[in-house]
């Protein structure tokens, strides 16, 4: 996608190639920067959005771990990474992000033959499933869309403070600013509506990497938190665990319209690996309603940035999950 130079807000865009253009062309994959030596965790990455984002850091010379919860699917992903090409670094390892002993088991399986990590992309996401709960007895959604990724970074946050210009990245949905975090009912026990509570799980994404790079900024930590969202893109998302109307509607009628994963991945590998790219960003394609196209900054919802509600979810977060980050002293 091309815009007028006088109106491109495109992060890190470049001059067109053509001679005198006044043009320029949005950020690609071609432009993620050296990977060699640095190491990503990248959750949900067997297929969509994920497998593409470990594809094109892999590609890059980054080594990259599959983090799955079906591991056969998890090394089909693999070898068809390293069949693309052959020098990939990668490797497989199971994570349920809906089962918090999975959760520790991953981490501590990292923390046994790793002494950094560079990159974490908090990616895997169930979207509008039939009511059910996770192995703690937590909504599914919320247990798995968030509360997964909020102990997986807590978790890990010891071997990111040592990596090389360490990133987290949370995948959010431009769907959060429509949501709001109903903090009495967050199992969906009084009422509950799929779409809603998915809504409701991709908010929480939202408040969760903004009160993320809030703490980290304070503490004078080296880790920066970023946030991507991928527009409408074409996943397994729309088709594996929706139902009814829902699944109707966004893995049949409007399908066509989504662009591919490798495009929608685009932000998410540009808030991981763009030298530019600053903490609390939240980055999204640039194209009408956000939905499709080159990456670029753009705004958080309102509730996002609200600070009592990134200290209450927080609260929330380290009471359902046991995990509490250890920041490092100001300064």
């Amino acid at each position: 996608m091309t815009q007028d130079a006088t109106q491109n807000t495109t992060p890190g865009a470049a001059q067109g190639t053509a001679p005198g253009s006044t043009r320029k062309q949005g950020w690609t994959a071609e432009r993620i920067p050296d990977q060699t030596g640095r190491v990503a965790v990248v959750t949900g990455a067997n297929s969509g959005l994920g497998l593409a984002t470990a594809r094109a850091l892999a590609h890059r010379g980054g080594h990259v771990i599959l983090a799955v919860r079906d591991e056969e699917k998890g090394r089909r992903a693999a070898a068809g990474i390293t069949a693309g090409h052959p020098g990939a670094s990668v490797e497989v390892r199971r994570l349920d992000l809906a089962d918090l002993d999975s959760v520790r088991a991953f981490s501590a399986s990292l923390h046994a033959d790793r002494t950094r990590l560079d990159v974490l992309v908090n990616n895997a996401g169930l979207m509008a499933p039939p009511r059910s709960t996770s192995a703690q007895g937590h909504e599914l959604q919320f247990a798995c869309n968030h509360l997964g990724h909020f102990a997986l970074t807590g978790l890990l946050l010891d071997l990111l403070a040592g990596g090389r210009d360490p990133r987290v990245v949370t995948v959010t949905s431009v769907n959060h600013r429509k949501a709001h975090l109903d903090f009495d009912d967050l199992n969906g026990e009084r009422a509950y509506r799929p779409m809603t509570f998915y809504d409701r799980s991709k908010l929480a994404n939202a408040v969760f990497g903004h009160e993320l790079h809030r703490r980290l900024t304070a503490s004078g930590s080296p880790v920066r938190s970023l946030l991507a969202h991928p527009g409408y893109t074409a996943t397994h998302l729309q088709t594996s665990s929706p139902t009814g109307l829902v699944k109707l509607v966004f893995g049949t009628a409007l399908r066509p319209l989504a662009q591919r994963p490798e495009a929608g991945a685009l932000p998410q590998l540009y808030a991981a690996t763009a030298p530019e790219a600053r903490g609390g960003d939240l980055i999204g394609p640039d194209g009408r309603g956000e939905l499709r196209g080159a990456p670029t900054r753009v705004e958080l919802g309102s509730s996002a940035t609200d600070t009592a509600t990134g200290r209450r979810l927080w609260e929330v977060s380290e009471g359902s999950t046991g995990v509490r980050f250890r920041f490092p002293a100001a300064g």
